[in-house]
């Protein structure tokens, strides 16, 4: 199985930036556990602070992967056109947020992006990349 995860903006900052919220940890280790925890899987990882870059990163993935998790962050309250590239694409996408969204500012309760994703993970730190992953294993054995 090849699983994309790409992650939006300011998340190349993870283990530096708002620790009580995010963690200590760079994406780059976790990256590096998860490629440990499924050495049977191809993951390949994706990270851009630019809106365009991750749209143009969903249309390249539709032909060579199995499906998505999309961090799409700040995007996920923004982004009509993230919304437009998922529902263009025929693999699913697994939204995925560290931290729960639902407890924090009222503005961030909203996704515009869920309606088009297959299923949303939230809450669950670093580990919600994790469930997404389980998440497409699942989607994936019951083709």
């Amino acid at each position: 199985m090849t699983i994309l995860i790409i992650n939006g903006p300011n998340l190349n900052l993870l283990g530096v930036r708002e620790k009580t919220i995010y963690g200590s940890q760079s994406f780059d280790q976790y990256y590096e556990e998860l490629k440990l925890l499924y050495p049977n899987f191809a993951l390949d990882y994706y990270q851009s602070n630019i809106e365009g870059e991750i749209i143009n990163k969903i249309h390249e993935c539709r032909l060579t992967h199995d499906g998505i998790v999309l961090n799409a962050a700040a995007y996920t309250h923004t982004s009509v056109a993230i919304r437009d590239a998922i529902s263009a694409i025929d693999i699913p996408v697994i939204e995925v947020h560290i931290s729960n969204v639902h407890k924090r500012e009222a503005f961030r309760h909203v996704s515009l992006i869920s309606a088009s994703c297959v299923g949303v993970i939230a809450g669950f730190g670093l580990d919600s990349y994790r469930l997404g992953i389980e998440a497409l294993t699942k989607l994936n054995k019951d083709k």
